[in-house]
């Protein structure tokens, strides 16, 4: 197991609060004045041979630039009369009210804060810089109630010196965690000593400087360990540092190698972050963002990734040092197709937040704000007809979103830019974004419908189940074992709202659990199972297929599990469930976050049941189900035991996550729960489910597709899992094996998508395990000609047409083919 890296709560700060900033308060001209200019230096592109180090000529140059860095942390000039930069600055001074009230400042002091001792371990250093931090800003912050105070500046510069001398200099060597040393801590310092340059003396600067270039001297390089090359967002954090240090030094080698960190010039791009990669950390072509090797991480790492680039945009805009690398194209393509299909009204998918979902500071919500500034941000760079097109969708995002305000998650300059762009009647608030969206590259898969969306959240011997670490996600066991995550408009809380810290963590909706009790995960990494079979195919961007094969980790438990996701409906199947430890299985349909005092009409065919807490129900051949304000439930399958739960459920942030700079509080918190699961026994053997989700649909409705049934199960078992939907057209399959199954034939496991329209025929085909060279697939009608195939895909055409396919290095991705 890798060990993981930093914990998130630092990481969501440094791109919300610094790397999705903007520049200035009022006006589209000030927030684009943050711009990078059209042409500028062109040293980033690693195919260029000039060394261009934007050599400045005067030192205005660089003042402009800290200006820049200033206003990109508090704002600039702003109107604090206005009701949004008010309740702005009320956060930050409440937050600096309080540093400042319990800093420590006697001669005699051992530490700045009585709850960071002590001072020399790197959590507690680094924290602390962190915390002077916010009061630089307030001191610098027009309107701010420390704004300009002689006292406060002096007091600052006291305490960086403190910690200089006390735990931060050129002479430690590294303990504990390496990002407090190299990212954590020389960020916080370089951002104060933006804030206090005028008050800041020349030797102190020069002794803070030397601190960070002992442990953050370049992009490039892990500093603790030399050989190790920096990637995704680490290598962009180092990049903002070095920058911000070569313009306090005044040094514009060093500036210029920041800009050209992003682009791995030292290493002829082999690590840039602006290409798409097959391997490793970082973009991929089909959406996925990997960090630690193995880890869905677009959420987190992913957004400090691009908030990175971003920040040096518009820090370096205008100067010598403009980042100008024309493959930056690749991130503006990771807005629309990594970004934009994860963010549900401006939540970011917890699908796609690894170990963060632990943390009680870092939810969905301001995860979710966090990218969205950064996208914000990054627009300021963007070709106009692209950041156009990302403007409408924040928008939209920010507009629909009334349960967490985007304005009251952010600081005073992402406020600024937020409210100008709300202002802004040229642009027109883009609708939600609908589609099926396979990331094969990161077993995950996503599907959007105008109403709602589900994300799936796969693993296997590629993509981590989960990752723990520095005391984080202790309870993350099933969370890459097939969870479904639903998102509604109605229910933006859902998520967000104490749902980690209280839901039942060995019933998490869409898993099949053997009913062991578990320990906290101590062990730091990530766990890969040994499965190979994990992730889907798209049909005409509206239509997937997924599947999973779980093998329980310490346990016998297997399955094989799919789902069929269409315009109205999640299809869900398993088969094959066999365990032989003695214990119960079971596969949970659904565990709905009720809130504090939620209480929705349960129905179970028809029946109203019960809604007092600790009620619980079994159904022995249950039909259907509806649960008021999520949606109906189908159980297709004759002699459906369905059981049922409401409860009310106590549990602690501080059961999660008892990270140094991440604990959770040991506040109860308390939520409701509505649950559904199937009871397979105990040590099944070759068990099945069947169940459909309705997202948003009413009682009634419910009721009536139970007794239509739209949907005919033709198979589910371990050979083949395949479902027709007659309104559509469509027939989806997962082959386990080599099968058939209403006249279609595979030669191995795949994702199989076909839908009948007009007079031809639309199929979808991957390989879901990423082993094969060649997949075979034989249809059941005629096929005359071939309109359109991938270069990938041969048709035998005739009465029993056959498809060859060649899957070989697809890496799970669909291939396609329009027949008739």
């Amino acid at each position: 197991m890798e060990q993981p890296h930093s914990a998130l709560s630092r990481r969501t700060l440094l791109a919300a609060g610094a790397a999705s900033a903007v520049v200035g308060a009022t006006g589209a001209g000030t927030a684009r004045a943050a711009s990078p200019a059209a042409g500028g230096a062109r040293a980033a592109d690693p195919k260029d041979t000039a060394d261009a180090t934007g050599t400045a000529d005067t030192a205005d140059t660089y003042e402009a630039a800290l200006v820049r860095a200033e206003q990109l942390i508090t704002g600039g000039d702003f109107d604090a009369s206005d009701p949004d930069f008010a309740a702005a600055l009320a956060a930050l001074d409440a937050s600096a009210a309080d540093f400042w009230k319990r800093l420590d400042r006697t001669a005699a002091r051992t530490a700045l804060w009585p709850d960071y001792v002590p001072v020399t371990d790197p959590g507690m250093f680094s924290q602390s810089y962190t915390r002077l931090r916010t009061l630089a800003t307030a001191w610098a912050t027009t309107g701010a109630a420390l704004h300009g105070s002689d006292e406060v500046a002096d007091a600052l510069v006291s305490a960086l010196r403190f910690l200089h001398d006390t735990a931060y200099n050129p002479d430690k060597r590294e303990t504990g965690n390496w990002w407090f040393w190299e990212i954590g801590a020389p960020r916080a310092l370089l951002d104060c000593c933006v804030l206090l340059r005028t008050r800041v003396p020349a030797d102190d600067l020069t002794a803070h400087l030397a601190s960070v270039e002992k442990f953050a001297p370049n992009p490039d390089r892990r500093t603790n360990s030399p050989t190790l090359a920096e990637t995704g967002a680490n290598r962009s954090d180092k990049s903002v540092i070095t920058a911000l240090h070569g313009l306090l030094a005044r040094d514009p080698a060093k500036v210029a190698l920041a800009r050209d960190g992003l682009s791995d010039v030292r290493d002829k791009g082999l690590n840039s972050l602006f290409q798409n990669v097959t391997s490793g950390d970082g973009f991929y072509a089909d959406g996925s963002f990997i960090q630690h090797d193995a880890v869905a991480y677009t959420g987190s790492y992913g957004t400090v990734l691009l908030g990175g680039a971003a920040y040096l945009s518009a820090l370096l805009a205008g100067s010598p040092w403009a980042v100008s690398d024309p493959h930056i194209s690749v991130m503006y393509e990771a807005v629309t197709g990594t970004f934009s299909p994860v963010i549900f009204d401006g939540l970011m998918m917890d699908a796609v937040r690894g170990r963060a979902i632990s943390r009680e500071r870092a939810a969905d919500h301001t995860d979710g704000a966090a990218a969205v500034s950064a996208i914000l941000l990054l627009a300021g760079a963007a070709p106009p007809a692209v950041a156009d097109g990302w403007r409408a969708t924040v928008k939209g995002w920010i507009e629909r979103n009334r349960t967490d305000p985007y304005l009251g998650l952010v600081g005073i300059p992402q406020v600024a830019l937020a409210k100008e762009l709300l202002a802004d009647r040229s642009v027109t608030a883009a609708d939600r974004v609908t589609g099926h969206h396979v990331f094969a590259d990161m077993d995950r898969v996503v599907h959007r419908r105008p109403g709602w969306s589900m994300a799936l959240s796969l693993s296997s011997k590629r993509i981590a189940a989960y990752e723990a670490g520095n005391g984080e996600n202790l309870h993350g066991w099933y969370t890459g074992d097939g969870m479904t995550y639903l998102y509604t408009g109605d229910d933006l809380g859902q998520f967000g709202d104490g749902f980690w810290p209280t839901v039942d963590s060995y019933r998490l909706p869409g898993t099949t659990v053997d009913t062991r009790r578990r320990a906290d995960i101590t062990e730091g990494g990530y766990y890969l199972p040994g499965n190979t079979v994990a992730g889907g195919a798209v049909l005409d961007g509206r239509y997937g297929a997924a599947a999973m094969e779980l093998a329980a980790q310490g346990s016998t438990l297997v399955a094989r599990k799919s789902w069929f996701l269409v315009d109205n409906a999640v299809i869900a199947l398993g088969a094959g469930i066999t365990a032989s430890d003695g214990r119960t299985i079971e596969t949970v349909v659904e565990n709905r976050n009720l809130h504090t005092s939620g209480a929705p009409r349960l129905t179970v065919d028809g029946r109203r049941q019960p809604s007092e807490q600790g009620w619980n129900g079994t159904f022995h051949g249950a039909r259907w189900a509806h649960l008021d304000g999520v949606g109906g439930y189908l159980f297709p399958s004759s002699g459906t035991s369905l059981k049922a739960l409401r409860e009310e459920r106590t549990g602690r942030w501080s059961d999660l996550d008892t990270g140094a700079d991440t604990a959770g509080s040991t506040t109860p918190v308390t939520r409701r729960y509505a649950t559904l699961w199937l009871d397979h026994g105990v040590s099944p053997t070759d068990a099945s489910y069947a169940y459909i989700l309705l997202p948003g649909a009413s009682a009634a409705a419910t009721a009536v597709q139970a007794h239509s049934r739209p949907v005919r199960i033709v198979a589910n078992n371990a050979t083949v899992q395949l479902v027709e939907v007659a309104r559509t057209g469509l027939t989806a399959a997962t082959f386990w094996q080599p099968g058939t199954a209403a006249g279609l034939t595979a030669s191995g496991p795949a994702s199989v998508l076909l839908r009948r329209h007009g007079g031809g025929y639309s199929v979808a085909v991957a390989d879901p395990g990423h082993e094969q060279q060649t997949l075979t697939l034989e249809l059941p009608f005629r096929v005359r000609e071939v309109v359109r195939a991938d270069s990938t895909v041969s048709v035998a055409t005739g009465r029993r047409p056959v498809l060859t396919i060649d899957v070989a290095g697809s890496r799970g991705h669909t291939h396609t083919a329009e027949l008739r």
